[in-house]
């Protein structure tokens, strides 16, 4: 499950931290959802987001929606007991708002990723670059509603909060 922090300053957005979850495969399901629950607390505690962002996902093979959205309840568990507010993004709108195109490649996107962060390599591992271009989304959307008095940023499942946030991509 990959991570990414963005703060913006100034007009520029800049990459704190990035990363990825990643339980043992061999670990059983309980385990595994305690790893991602600590993993994020640990995220949570250390960089004190205000927000958190997470790429919604869309029903295809079962078994990839089942573990998705096992791993996003994980994420949207650790962010309540934060008191933080959780905004969901669909992939084809992440993908439009970082690369202009709803429906560009994995490659595509993480070079816009890495453009946009001013980073000289492209993040690694892929779910970090994921999870940052949904940070990147969100920043955008915030931006847009912060110009545009009362468009919201995506569907809030709690009230907005500041600048800080975690963003990232349930993907296991």
């Amino acid at each position: 499950m990959g991570y990414g922090l963005v703060e913006e300053a100034a007009g520029t957005f800049q990459a704190q931290d990035y990363g990825a979850v990643i339980p043992p495969h061999k670990a059983d399901l309980p385990e595994r959802l305690r790893i991602l629950h600590d993993g994020v607390r640990r995220l949570i505690d250390r960089w004190q987001p205000e927000e958190v962002a997470l790429e919604d996902f869309v029903v295809g093979h079962v078994r990839a929606a089942v573990a998705l959205g096992e791993a996003r309840a994980v994420v949207i568990l650790a962010a309540a007991q934060a008191g933080l507010p959780v905004y969901l993004y669909k992939p084809a709108e992440v993908k439009q708002l970082v690369a202009s195109y709803g429906r560009g490649g994995k490659e595509q996107v993480q070079e816009m990723v890495r453009l946009l962060l001013g980073m000289r390599e492209p993040p690694q591992p892929q779910d970090a670059a994921d999870a940052l271009a949904v940070a990147l989304c969100h920043c955008f959307r915030r931006r847009a509603r912060t110009l545009l008095e009362g468009w919201p940023p995506a569907t809030p499942l709690s009230p907005a909060g500041g600048h800080a946030r975690i963003e990232k991509e349930a993907e296991l």
